[in-house]
């Protein structure tokens, strides 16, 4: 349970999202229209119209979580990231639920295995 971390893959949904939709429903989005298999662990991140509510689709051991924050003032600025690619990183997603706006960034290098 709220496990949440930079060892996930976020993947965002670019339509406005109907926010009555709950786990069957954004499930057959990420089926339908991003081609992606709800069950596999991926973060699946949807705004609505005004990009005042978010939620986030997460399958974990056991069942389906569904994280839900609305604004009561401001919208939520969603992650750049190519067209044709709907992953994003843990950075972003935070940067996006704190409502910070990074004008200029640089990614320095970092060793991985």
């Amino acid at each position: 349970m709220f496990s949440l971390n930079a060892s996930n893959t976020y993947h965002f949904y670019r339509k406005a999202c109907d926010m009555r939709k709950s786990f069957n429903g954004l499930s057959g989005l990420v089926k339908n229209e991003l081609n992606r298999e709800p069950t596999s662990g991926d973060v699946f991140v949807f705004l609505n119209r005004n990009r005042t509510h978010l939620k986030l689709l997460h399958w974990e051991r056991g069942g389906f979580v569904l994280y839900y924050k609305r604004l009561e003032r401001g919208s939520f600025t969603p992650p750049v990231i190519k067209e044709d690619q709907t992953s994003f990183t843990w950075p972003q997603l935070v940067l996006m639920i704190e409502g910070i706006t990074v004008e200029k960034s640089v990614q320095k290098l970092r060793y991985s295995h």
